[in-house]
């Protein structure tokens, strides 16, 4: 990919149910330019992945979101997969954390059934999106403006539809993460969901 991203760290966001490819494959992306990442969970030790519907790999959680800061990240990462995302948009602290990072405008990634959570966090809004098939009526209805491309880009926010979707997906995430912070959508103001 060409660009390097030492000494930037990556939060994942995740819970059990996430699509396998969709975490590990952006991981490794960010690893292979010199970044970091971190998973961070409702809940601590391992999560499961899964290959659509069979379980996959687990992988361990470094951090529960409750004692997560997005100032200690520079980017975010939300998989899909059918289970994941459906947890992560209920839990008040997941939505916490993904809103202060939209708010401090640093690059925002969700891939597949991951903009579900923005959805949620009031972060879809007057953006230019992408998802799989089945959440483009969503993001719609939640005043997105949808697209049906392999990779987003609006504002630091990318968003991708598939894990067919990765590789375009994932040099977008190293190019964003080595750009760092984005200037604010001229129609974002910032949060008051919470």
């Amino acid at each position: 990919m060409g660009m390097k991203a030492e000494g930037k760290i990556m939060a994942i966001l995740a819970a059990d149910g996430f699509e396998e490819s969709e975490l590990f494959s952006p991981k490794e992306a960010i690893e292979a330019a010199g970044g970091r990442v971190e998973v961070i969970s409702p809940k601590v030790g391992d999560i499961q992945g899964f290959q659509h519907m069979e379980k996959g790999r687990v992988i361990k959680v470094d951090k529960a979101i409750k004692d997560a800061h997005a100032d200690d990240y520079d980017a975010i990462l939300i998989p899909g997969g059918l289970f994941s995302p459906d947890q992560l948009r209920t839990d008040g602290d997941a939505l916490k954390f993904t809103c202060a990072f939209v708010n401090q405008r640093k690059p925002v990634f969700a891939i597949c059934h991951g903009p579900q959570v923005l959805i949620s966090a009031g972060a879809a809004k007057g953006r230019r999106m992408t998802a799989v098939k089945a959440v483009r009526a969503d993001l719609q209805n939640a005043g997105a403006e949808v697209s049906d491309e392999p990779v987003v880009v609006d504002h630091g926010l990318v968003t991708s539809r598939t894990p067919d979707d990765l590789p375009q997906f994932n040099a977008k995430i190293v190019e964003e993460i080595c750009e760092g912070d984005h200037d604010r959508h001229p129609k974002h103001y910032g949060f008051a969901f919470f």
